[in-house]
């Protein structure tokens, strides 16, 4: 039996799991380990593990032995209910005051729910997102932590010693919120991963079919807007991809087939948006847009029947570029005005208090979508913490004013080279009906009410106040109940 005193158990070595141990053990922490699997224990003490202080148990009891009291035992396992079963039998073996950790990507009313449960039963449970892949939880990853608040002094130093540091050296981690607000907030990271890595997507094809750039041109291309404004983990990994060749010597990125998979976590921030009334548009076409290429056979059988435009290359090749550049930072900055208003909405839903600013902070290293870009929006928060919208922020608002006629000098480009750009297309639709005092929806309620008598409010009464028409003088008196969907 190993001796009592590892600071924190974790259970659950995959990839993800074993990385965040060894990141632990870099920093001084005793971490006991156990794995359902149980051959996977002694197979990690004795290769990554070796010559560290980790220490492997062979059953759930001998892990909480192996713990200092208030015993910490973190979960690295599938989301679902792999969680609940783990949970099942920890609890038996656990005193009142210690603690829970999820580490995986569990959907966040989970994380509310299990946050309640085990309090009932005196459990401490903590829900946190970790973002950054493998070299982020060996390295540094972003954490993203809520649940019971009371369990945040007992795992802090651990999380915030592992988590990525910023230039100053503040950490990526900090406390998040209530109940599932730590797995909420990576929720609508990975949505906004989505975003950002559909739009990098669209720029690549733009320059690809708009000027015939080759591989070896697209990585000098990313490489130099790596340098600027756009500075961050997806554009660079992107510059390397396009530069990485194949064992015949061409480039990897052309042999790849175009369909591409999803886990979720797009879609639960696309339903969420969806379910607080949130135009969350550009997540939601990054999602239908993984959606549409999976449909690969039936693209191709519909590119022999379906013709486009004649493909014209654009003449002016750097002015091209720059207005595909600035297309893209626009449309990115769409992308986290929409996943910040349903961060907004969903904190007063759910009464969490979330620190906006402070998010962006987590963001800004170790994790996927880390980038140059979060500190301008740490900045706007720092400016006015009650700001309602980044599109209102002096620097944001007055970016898009000066990159507008880029932005849409690319998607007539896109347009008349028949190039499919649902996430730039949609973030300037947003962008053009945020900034409309005037939108057709006045037309629209009043369809709703011909058809349906669901009621209207008038421009010059006082808001709140509801309307019904006899349309056609056949109608009766009698309106619908009001509600939202």
């Amino acid at each position: 039996m190993p001796n009592e005193g590892c600071d924190i158990g974790l259970i659950g070595l995959a990839v993800m799991g074993q990385n965040l141990v060894l990141n632990m053990n870099d920093h001084g922490y005793r971490v006991a380990v156990f794995n359902r699997t149980v051959e996977k224990v002694d197979d990690f003490i004795k290769n990554e593990a070796a010559g560290t202080q980790v220490v492997g148990t062979h059953s759930i009891p001998e892990l909480i032995q192996s713990l200092k009291k208030p015993r910490r035992v973190m979960l690295m396992v599938k989301a679902g209910d792999t969680v609940d079963q783990m949970i099942d039998q920890l609890v038996p073996h656990l005193e009142k005051g210690d603690i829970i950790i999820d580490g995986g990507n569990s959907h966040f009313p989970d994380t509310n729910r299990r946050t309640k449960a085990l309090n009932e039963k005196g459990i401490l449970f903590i829900g946190t997102g970790v973002s950054g892949g493998e070299e982020g939880a060996r390295f540094g990853p972003s954490i993203m932590p809520g649940g019971n608040r009371e369990a945040w002094p007992h795992v802090k130093e651990i999380f915030q010693s592992i988590a990525a540091k910023v230039e100053d050296g503040t950490p990526c981690c900090d406390w998040v919120g209530e109940d599932g607000a730590g797995h909420y907030v990576k929720m609508v990271h990975n949505g906004i991963e989505y975003g950002d890595m559909q739009l990098i997507c669209e720029a690549y094809q733009l320059l690809r079919e708009g000027l015939g750039l080759d591989a070896g041109q697209l990585h000098e291309v990313f490489a130099e807007w790596n340098r600027g404004e756009l500075d961050s983990f997806l554009i660079e990994i992107t510059s390397e991809i396009f530069s990485k060749k194949d064992e015949d010597g061409q480039p990897l990125i052309d042999k790849i087939l175009d369909t591409a998979g999803q886990k979720g976590t797009g879609k639960w921030t696309a339903i969420s948006a969806l379910d607080l009334g949130t135009p969350v548009t550009l997540i939601g076409e990054a999602v239908f847009a993984r959606c549409l290429s999976a449909l690969k056979d039936e693209r191709v059988a519909a590119s022999k029947v379906l013709s486009g435009p004649t493909q014209v290359k654009a003449e002016d090749r750097d002015r091209f570029i720059e207005d595909v550049r600035r297309a893209l930072y626009c449309s990115k900055l769409i992308s986290y005005a929409q996943g910040y208003m349903l961060l907004r909405e969903a904190a007063k839903e759910q009464g969490w208090n979330l620190n906006l600013g402070g998010i962006a902070l987590m963001w800004r290293g170790g994790c996927i979508i880390r980038s140059r870009f979060l500190g301008k929006i740490k900045e706007a928060y720092d400016r006015n913490p009650k700001l309602l919208n980044l599109l209102l922020d002096g620097f944001f608002s007055k970016l898009l004013n000066d990159y507008q006629a880029s932005w849409r000098s690319a998607l007539v480009h896109a347009i008349n080279l028949g190039v499919p750009t649902p996430a730039f297309s949609t973030a300037l639709s947003f962008y053009d009906g945020y900034r409309t005092e005037r939108l057709p929806a006045n037309l629209l309620q009043a369809q709703r009410d011909f058809f349906g008598a669901h009621t209207y409010e008038r421009v010059d009464k006082p808001r709140g106040r509801f309307f019904h028409t006899n349309w056609t003088g056949r109608g009766g008196r009698v309106s619908s109940g009001s509600y939202n969907a």
